[in-house]
């Protein structure tokens, strides 16, 4: 289907760079960002299996494997389908990277921003882009540009399953430069591939201009509609640059699969007068989505009574939940209310609800029975219609098996659970949160958004937050306090005297991995000093035959274990043992 031109001036508008002018030939490349910088962005995280490129997830997938996925989908939908799709696909890739590139560096040149997707594009495998030159002016709305792709690895694969053919075959690749330059431009720039390995060219080369430039697009904005226009600011893509807070009262934050499971089970229930059973550790956040799900229901209009089971002393409990006649013990001077008559038409949150004594479940489970309260002291039953929703970090069930927790009332509390994951289960959150605090907090200390180092946010996202959202708010606003004004907050900001998370890993100029170390944190000799403070003098060759006797010692005999202790093989380990035996 035709889409026409005047559809895609919405997805500009918002990514619009007023006043751009620049031109390649006046580029440096030792202007921000550099390559080396650009590197700095893409990190790995080994111990949770997950590859970051700044504050969004990236995949390293075989190259094969994007092929066989290429080929199912051409086979399943027909060569024109499968382009429209991959286009897409790229497309959206681009456009993130574009708000990447914006955010992260807001204040460099034009020029140096739009050559900064040539090396992002780059940087992630699937060609090397070479400008031969490009020219723009935001003003007028000129843009004209010519590339070169090099080792295209959609052509590869394309090759490989189809052979030489007629047509271009990078369309990830032109959905991305699409995405990318449209992104920063402010105005819809099309590329089109006038020379494709796939068709038998020795290289890959590539046009881009308005479409204004261009005139007749038609055909190239088919590929990028699937019934409607791909969105360039998907909704869970996140700038760590604080923007105008949003009126109104806070909501549960997320874009991971672990949070929309449990939100979506929110939604389902929400409708309906079930009771609900929120479990999770301390500090996900179980008042929020109780909050949210009292908002989603038919009785938002009602009061959201909170209660913590455990902040209540146990004589008090009763009084609190049911209410107090006037003279029902010493004190009472008058009558009160209990939590359950104040929430009479709309929803009552227990938390902690595996505090309650067993007396007290025992007068909780009664009044979920009967929908009917007596306040202590009181003769005559109350009606109540109140939506109990219960939260617990403790397991119900072994608290059940031990006999802590009344089984019955369980089973009345656990018509539909929902189980709220820990922050470290929900990693790709971290980013949204933490922009959600930044804007908080500016606000309400009149502080000016700047945002986080790349090296603090790489910190949080390899923190286990033993506290979860809690414990990232607390550091977030301490890290805001910390940090002077005007200034990024850094990783000594957020953590003052407590245990750094693990080593971060990133990329090299050189293409390798390698632990970074923050500039307070300099290589220490640790195994040198332990060695001078025996006061003997060092002896390379003695010093390699105790490592490995030590590491053989440790491994019970097995070369391959030792070997792996000090980073050899099986084959290097058993040749320098047997060096050092007579």
């Amino acid at each position: 289907m035709d889409t026409p031109k005047h559809l895609f001036t919405d997805l500009l508008q918002s990514a619009a760079l007023e006043g751009l002018r620049g031109d390649s030939s006046q580029l440096q490349d030792s202007q921000s960002p550099t390559l080396a910088e650009l590197a700095e962005c893409l990190f790995f995280s080994p111990s949770d299996g997950r590859i970051w490129l700044n504050d969004q997830r990236m995949l390293l997938l075989h190259s094969s494997s994007y092929g066989a996925l290429r080929r199912e989908v051409i086979d399943s939908l027909g060569l024109e389908q499968a382009r429209g799709l991959f286009t897409r696909t790229g497309y959206l890739s681009g456009a993130r990277d574009a708000r990447l590139i914006r955010t992260r560096w807001p204040d460099a040149d034009a020029a140096s921003v739009f050559f900064a997707g040539t090396r992002l594009h780059t940087l992630e495998g699937m060609t090397k882009v070479e400008p031969l030159h490009f020219q723009f002016d935001a003003d007028t709305g000129f843009y004209d540009g010519e590339f070169l792709w090099h080792h295209s690895c959609e052509a590869d694969e394309h090759i490989a399953a189809y052979g030489i053919g007629q047509d271009p075959v990078c369309w990830t690749e032109l959905g991305y430069a699409i995405g990318y330059v449209s992104g920063l431009f402010g105005r819809l720039v099309i590329f089109r591939e006038v020379e494709c390995r796939g068709m038998g060219h020795p290289v890959c080369r590539v046009i881009g201009k308005t479409a204004e430039q261009w005139g007749d697009v038609d055909a190239d904005l088919r590929y990028l509609s699937a019934g409607s226009v791909p969105r360039a600011e998907p909704s869970q893509a996140v700038s760590l640059r604080a923007e105008p807070p949003v009126s109104g009262t806070q909501q549960p934050i997320g874009a991971s699969a672990a949070f929309n499971a449990a939100t979506h089970a929110l939604r389902r229930v929400a409708p309906t007068p079930a009771t609900v059973l929120i479990s999770g550790e301390s500090g996900v956040g179980k008042e929020l989505f109780a909050r949210e799900l009292h908002r989603q229901s038919p009785r938002h209009a009602g009061p959201f009574i909170a209660l913590n089971c455990a902040a209540i002393p146990e004589n008090l409990i009763e009084a609190e939940l049911f209410g107090v006649e006037r003279g029902a013990f010493t004190g009472a001077t008058h009558s009160r209310a209990g939590r359950f008559e104040r929430a009479h038409g709309g929803t009552l949150f227990l938390d902690e609800i595996a505090c309650l004594s067993l007396p007290g479940q025992g007068k909780l489970l009664r009044a979920l029975q009967e929908r009917e309260v007596e306040r202590v002291g009181g003769s005559q039953p109350i009606r109540v219609d109140v939506r109990v929703v219960a939260a617990t970090n403790v397991d119900l069930r072994e608290a059940v098996k031990a006999g802590d927790f009344r089984e019955d009332l369980f089973y009345r509390l656990n018509v539909y659970p929902i189980g709220l994951p820990p922050l470290r289960e929900r990693r790709d959150d971290i980013p949204l949160l933490v922009n959600a605090f930044l804007q908080r907090y500016c606000q309400d200390y009149g502080r000016t958004p700047v945002g986080l180092t790349m090296r603090a946010l790489k910190a949080l996202l390899l923190y286990d937050f033993p506290g979860n959202v809690r414990e990232l708010q607390n550091l977030v606003e301490r890290g805001l306090i910390a940090s002077d004004e005007g200034r990024p907050i850094d990783l000594l900001h957020l953590f003052h005297n407590e245990p750094l998370p693990p080593q971060l890993y990133s990329v090299g100029i050189d293409g390798n991995l390698a632990p970074e170390r923050g500039p307070s944190q300099p290589a220490t000799p640790i195994l040198l000093d332990s060695l001078r403070e025996l006061n003997a003098p060092l002896d390379l060759e003695q010093l390699e035959q105790r490592l490995l006797e030590e590491a053989l010692q440790v491994s019970k005999g097995n070369l391959a274990a030792a070997g792996r202790l000090l980073g050899l093989s099986r084959a290097q380990f058993a040749y320098r043992l047997k060096k050092h035996k007579p």
